[in-house]
């Protein structure tokens, strides 16, 4: 294998902090570069495969209540401007559901007190942002598994795709799964941190931990769940945000 050219975490950075100069400076000539794009997938494509067969279910490290940080940094958006999602916001999300459509025999409209009443996964993570920080949090909410056995995909669904409330950079702000990481027991719709409700600025009234991948694949403001059989034709067709936008890589497993 070729594990010690091609450093997950490295490779990875290297092309979020690239991105990240492209975006603000206008200048995309490194993701131009053929080379640089598949060398980039190439790794990703190598990572999966190896951390399926080695990986299978196992769990991300879980910590304890004295390891987490005093501070946990919220990134990406902040603030949600969508009128919908500020009335809301103000009504403690009472009136507020979750969608669930796409390729399922069952579509739902599941309030935020159902998902509350849902058996509770509660766990202590840590979250890697490609920006170079990691922080220690207490998570809880329903596994996503749960929300899927009630809507019962069809057979052709391979993937999980969160619609969020938010624009950012006036585009869309999305995420996407396959079913693998979706049924995963760590994988889960939280709607609490350190003991509280989420905050606005920690992605409220719902928000993906998908405790294998690295930050940005932790989608927040979570408004609907939309299981597909392809992500061709969905935005820019790479599964995500980022994916579309600033060249990450699509799946971002640690």
């Amino acid at each position: 294998m070729r594990g010690d050219s091609l450093d997950r975490r490295r490779l990875i950075r290297l092309g979020a902090t690239a991105t990240g100069a492209a975006l603000l400076s206008g200048c995309d000539r490194l993701f131009d570069n053929a080379a640089f794009r598949g060398t980039l997938e190439e790794a990703e494509d190598l990572h999966r495969v190896t951390q399926r067969i080695l990986g299978g279910q196992a769990l991300a490290r879980e910590f304890a209540e004295a390891d987490m940080s005093p501070v946990f940094r919220a990134n990406g958006s902040k603030t949600v401007a969508d009128a919908i999602y500020r009335a809301h916001l103000a009504q403690g999300f009472a009136q507020w559901s979750l969608r669930v459509d796409g390729l399922v025999e069952r579509p739902l409209d599941l309030p935020l007190v159902a998902l509350k009443q849902m058996t509770q996964r509660r766990q202590i993570t840590r979250h890697d942002c490609v920006e170079g920080w990691s922080a220690i949090g207490q998570w809880r909410g329903p596994r996503l598994e749960q929300v899927l056995v009630l809507a019962r995909p069809r057979p052709q669904a391979r993937y999980v795709v969160l619609h969020c409330a938010d624009l950012y950079h006036g585009k869309p702000y999305y995420e996407s799964i396959d079913m693998i990481d979706a049924r995963h027991p760590q994988t889960i719709l939280a709607w609490e941190m350190n003991g509280r409700p989420l905050e606005e600025a920690h992605g409220a009234p719902l928000r993906l931990r998908v405790e294998r991948q690295l930050g940005y694949k932790q989608a927040k403001f979570v408004s609907r769940i939309e299981l597909r059989e392809s992500l061709a034709g969905l935005y820019g067709g790479k599964g995500g945000y980022w994916e579309d936008n600033g060249a990450y890589a699509w799946y971002a497993g640690i």
